[in-house]
């Protein structure tokens, strides 16, 4: 039997176990719960009340072979209609932490075939709203009936909302700072001068007998202006297995479309090419402008970008795919060398997630690599230090496991 995900406070109460019996007893009710309770488990533990509760809540959704804790026939899973569904959820979300809840979430959508049923206003209000979550229902937009789309928008706004929170700060920080050190200035002002830069420059001017430096050049850090200083382009593979990475890179964009000094565009692609930019200003909209599934052209997709850029010096291009192309191989890698030559900086993303790198196509991966756009996954954490390493033209900083 798969294990399920416990963790909860059970009926012991909140303080545990006291004593060595107690703790034994703990792992006993603990090792039950995975287990399920069947004939085979060996525990010998009976459960009561909360403990009952929960079990029955795992049972719905992990018992083996559709047989519950007594071994009986039992009928499919949570049942196929919205009210227990939402009861279940309901469940779940009084007996487990919110981590152990997207789990079982996520699960009983894999498992038991629950898309269809997120479709129901009722459902939806009673799931825990997560990255995954959002995904889904994504991908279920275009079947999703009138009914059901306002609750939908809701979820993906509190999601939305959420990670903006999570990132906006952070993400704005680090790229205004790269921004200024990526304007260098000859007549600073004192607090705004790189006195890194400044010592290395002058050490031709070290006098010894005062063993000190005579700094005849400053160089300094440009301050923040309101005119555009680089242009960014998000260039967004949404086939499915993309779509957490499709989450993210929404609300990176509507990020940093809010700053002054950067000119930000938004591109989806699957075999067709979709410019999202005037929806920047609200990334559920852009969420809601995307398909997920389909093909991949990730060569039409780059000749899009391409054909966008105007000043190829101050521009930086993402493009965020598992990099299966479906197009034209050659013309792709042809794009991205052309690109480089004329002085962009081509930033190649497997994932925008927390889960790492998914399954990618490795020789298109070596490809880019050669090219001097080495492919790796980024978390949300680390993108905004991506981002300012390609602002400053410096090695970017590519995780280990990359």
């Amino acid at each position: 039997m798969t294990a399920a995900p416990v963790e909860a406070t059970g009926s012991n109460g909140p303080t545990g176990p006291t004593d060595a019996g107690d703790a034994a007893d703990e792992r006993l009710r603990r090792w039950r719960l995975v287990l399920g309770g069947a004939e085979a488990d060996g525990t010998g533990c009976v459960l009561a009340g909360q403990d009952a509760a929960m079990d029955g809540a795992l049972t719905a959704l992990y018992a083996k072979d559709g047989k519950g804790r007594s071994g009986r026939d039992r009928s499919a899973g949570l049942g196929a209609s919205a009210p227990s569904v939402a009861r279940w959820l309901g469940d779940i979300r009084t007996y487990f932490p919110s981590s152990v809840v997207q789990v079982m979430q996520r699960d009983a959508i894999d498992r038991l075939g629950l898309s269809t049923l997120l479709l129901e206003p009722e459902v939806l209000e009673a799931v825990e709203a997560d990255v995954h979550l959002v995904g889904t229902l994504l991908s279920l937009n275009k079947a999703m009936p009138e009914t059901t789309k306002e609750t939908a928008r809701a979820v993906v706004r509190k999601v939305v909302e959420d990670l903006e929170k999570r990132l906006a700060s952070r993400t704005r920080a680090t790229l205004t700072g790269a921004l200024d050190r990526s304007t260098r200035i000859s007549r600073p002002r004192h607090h705004d001068i790189d006195w890194n830069r400044t010592i290395a420059a002058n050490l031709k001017h070290y006098l010894p007998e005062y063993r000190t430096v005579v700094p005849e050049r400053l160089i300094g850090y440009g301050r923040a202006s309101q005119s555009v200083k680089k242009e960014v382009v998000l260039c967004i593979d949404q086939s499915g297995s993309m779509a957490a990475s499709v989450v993210y890179a929404s609300v990176f964009g509507a990020v940093l479309a809010s700053m002054r000094s950067i000119a930000t565009r938004l591109v989806v692609f699957d075999t067709a090419v979709v410019d999202l930019t005037d929806q920047l200003d609200d990334p559920v909209d852009v969420l809601f402008g995307t398909q997920l599934g389909g093909g991949t052209d990730i060569n039409r997709a780059l000749a899009y970008c391409q054909s966008q850029i105007t000043r190829p010096a101050d521009t930086v291009v993402v493009l965020i795919s598992d990099l299966y192309e479906g197009g034209i191989r050659d013309e792709m890698l042809k794009r991205v060398a052309a690109m480089k030559a004329s002085g962009v900086q081509f930033v190649t993303l497997l994932a925008l997630s927390d889960e790492g790198a998914p399954a990618y196509d490795r020789e298109h991966a070596a490809a880019l690599a050669a090219l001097g756009a080495p492919a790796f996954a980024c978390t949300p954490d680390l993108f905004p230090e991506v981002m300012a390493a390609a602002i400053e033209k410096r090695p970017l900083p590519i995780p280990d496991t990359a």
